[in-house]
């Protein structure tokens, strides 16, 4: 192997892979002869092809002998190992019938130019379809005669396939040139030879090349013929020349780089630029000039913008599908809902019609159940859109499951072998501890259901650790995590199963067995936490779904709710302290006056925040507040209780919600004092609440 010539010999500044085979291969027995005869202007072309990163070659001599640049050489695919110093003619013998007359014409002295060209090629070992323009100009020899051609090419595959979208057409354009009489052959052999505008210029930002693109076109955008010596930002409107003499700064001070610029077009609205800027270079490394490459891709942008428009109608119409599918579910299991409780309704009223009193009790509690059903799909529906109010604390996540593994074992049956793996110093977590029970004993509902037959189910904890890839992964931030993960042996879910489960009222279970909200309100709990739950199962191999929850940082509270008192006792006022209501719904006014008054208090009502805010500036006694979130008339139930703070620093206030309004209550940041109380509540609940807050401990 022939060593390779240190950078002042034959073509400097172009260590490339081609150089090297160029200088080992032996030329004396082609028709160009040694290489220490060729002519300079074949060097001197040479040179600028093999340091350009722009994908070209060069046929020169009578046989039209085939050189080529490192860029160039994915496009020879098959064809590199015999394309060096062989005849242009046998190494594209394969597309001659389409280029032939284009080779012709160039040899005559015609620049032609093959837009958009199929060809099939085998790249990183793969066939694969690409597009591509080339451009043939002749090539001249030192005498200024037509010695070959020379090839400029671009991939437009990008262009041509619209669904990959947006490619950067246009490559850095970096030369290393020996002499300034090189940027005139440059001129000759390059600039000329590309069909979109082209432009070198001096440290001193004056034109020294252009293209007949570039001349034509600033001629018919801004009426001027740019000439050889013009100060190139000068030749603009003076808004555009300040931010074109920045980018010709930087490429002279050894930048390349590429942008993209709105500039003004008569003959196109609103046109689309991408200008390739690049230092020019003398054979010692120093900057002289610098390349600026423009092509107008008001095109490709308008397409883009095309294809972002109907993928957007596109999620509008998946959108409205499934709320479709939401609201159909939804009528369907209120209607069902509402039919139990009305029904039996109507039926209690009949026999108190009747004078019938005995039996009164099924009506009533058949109805209770129908209602109660009714809220807890309310509350599913709330964590799916991730609006329920949730009451977050810190909470020990082993403990908690240790808690309840008992109710989950009785709940999944003998027949399901139940393990708990719950890691060593498990991070704590800010989260609703009840959600997250409810969360968990749905997904061992699920996991029992997919064994018909037993098997085994394993509640594991741990520690995670998520980096960039593994967020990606899991659609989650980085961060650290505890995960909750419930493994089963059953059946396994299809991948098509496992795209749609978390939809709304999709479920796999037959009709009337389940409501196809469970998973969707687990997912919806746990973004509204600020995690995630992710599926992982093969059919026939069983299913791990995980809750993916942010670590809190703090201290856990050890203590452990007891358990309460009856809780069908309403309990008392102690004395005839006055709560103020602030509802614009009537029926749950009277509902909560009725209640308060039979528990002993006086109960003063207000249909919005202005009229309570009336009372309370009335100098009424009032010892409690309790007022929905939601109100009407431009106030709502926060701006009400702050009002009411300034005028009463120490009033108590009890907010109700139907959903988690969180912005109106402070987002979780309450004052002491305030609390929430979310819908629907029964009404022991609420006077229970009322006699916690007014500190009384008689019970009737």
């Amino acid at each position: 192997m022939m060593p390779m010539p240190p950078p002042s010999a034959d073509f400097p500044n172009a260590a490339s892979i081609t150089r090297r085979e160029i200088f080992e291969q032996d030329w004396s027995l082609t028709s160009l002869g040694s290489m220490k005869g060729w002519p300079p202007s074949l060097r001197s072309t040479l040179a600028l092809m093999l340091a350009c990163p722009t994908p070209m070659f060069l046929a020169w001599g009578p046989e039209l002998l085939c050189f080529y640049n490192d860029a160039y050489r994915p496009f020879l695919g098959y064809r590199l190992d015999a394309a060096l110093g062989r005849p242009f003619r046998e190494v594209w013998g394969s597309i001659w019938d389409d280029i032939g007359p284009l080779v012709a014409a160039t040899l005559a002295g015609e620049s032609r130019t093959m837009t958009d060209m199929p060809l099939n090629l085998s790249r990183r070992g793969v066939d694969e379809e690409g597009w591509w323009t080339f451009t043939y100009s002749p090539a001249f020899d030192d005498e200024g005669t037509i010695a070959g051609l020379f090839c400029v090419t671009s991939e437009t595959t990008a262009q041509v396939v619209a669904e990959r979208g947006l490619r950067d057409l246009a490559e850095t354009l970096e030369e290393q040139v020996r002499e300034r009489t090189a940027a005139l052959l440059l001129y000759q052999n390059i600039v000329q030879s590309d069909q979109a505008p082209v432009c070198a210029f001096d440290r001193d930002c004056r034109l020294i090349a252009f293209n007949r693109a570039h001349s034509d076109d600033f001629h018919r955008i801004y009426g001027y013929r740019v000439q050889i010596g013009d100060d190139f930002p000068s030749l603009f409107l003076p808004d555009q020349g300040a931010v074109i003499r920045g980018f010709m700064e930087r490429a002279l001070a050894g930048e390349s780089f590429t942008i993209v610029e709105e500039f003004g077009d008569p003959d196109r609205a609103k046109p689309y630029w991408e200008v390739a800027y690049s230092p020019l270079r003398d054979e010692e490394g120093r900057i002289f000039g610098a390349f600026h490459h423009a092509r107008d891709i008001t095109d490709r942008v308008r397409a883009q913008a095309e294809l972002q428009g109907a993928q957007e109608a596109l999620r509008q119409s998946q959108k409205m599908e499934a709320v479709g599918q939401l609201t159909g579910g939804l009528a369907h299991d209120f209607n069902n809902l509402l039919t139990g409780v009305m029904g039996n309704l109507e039926l209690l009223h009949l026999r108190i019609t009747r004078g019938r009193t005995d039996d009164l009790e099924r009506f009533i509690t058949a109805a209770q159940g129908a209602g109660n059903r009714a809220a807890s799909l309310t509350q599913r529906l709330l964590a799916f859109s991730r609006r329920q109010t949730l009451d977050p604390k810190p909470t020990d996540v082993n403990r908690l499951i240790a808690g309840i593994e008992e109710l989950i074992r009785r709940t999944v049956g003998p027949e399901v072998q139940m393990e708990v793996v719950g890691a060593a110093g498990l991070w704590p977590a800010m989260v609703d501890a009840s959600q997250l029970e409810n969360a968990l004993l749905n997904l061992c509902i699920n996991a029992r259901d997919a064994m018909p037959g037993g098997g085994r189910l394993t509640i594991e904890t741990a520690n995670k650790w998520m980096d960039g890839r593994a967020g990606r992964e899991r659609d989650i931030a980085p961060g650290q995590y505890l995960s909750i993960c419930v493994t089963d042996t059953g059946t396994g879910m299809t991948p098509e199963t496992i795209e749609r489960a978390f939809d709304p009222f999709f479920t796999t279970k037959p009709i009337g067995q389940g409501t196809g909200l469970g998973l969707s309100m687990i997912y919806g709990f746990a973004k509204q936490s600020g995690g995630q739950v992710r599926i992982y199962s093969q059919i026939g191999e069983g299913t791990t779904l995980c809750i993916y929850l942010p670590r809190h940082r703090g201290d856990v509270d050890s203590a452990i709710d007891a358990e309460g008192e009856d809780g069908t006792a309403i309990l008392r006022a102690e004395g005839r302290e006055t709560v103020l209501v602030v509802d614009d719904e009537p029926t749950i006014r009277h509902l909560i006056d009725e209640v308060l008054d039979e528990a002993g208090y006086h109960v003063i009502e207000a249909g919005d925040g202005a009229a309570g805010l009336t009372i309370l500036e009335s100098g009424t006694p009032v010892d409690l507040l309790i007022t929905d979130v939601g109100l009407p008339n431009g106030m709502n139930g926060r701006q009400v209780a702050d009002a009411a703070r300034v005028l009463r620093p120490n009033l108590k206030v009890l907010f109700i919600t139907g959903y988690a309004e969180n912005a109106a209550v402070g987002n979780g940041h309450m004052e002491p004092g305030m609390e929430l109380l979310t819908k629907p509540f029964s009404m022991t609940e609420l006077a229970r609440r009322v006699h916690d807050m007014l500190g009384t401990n008689r019970t009737d």
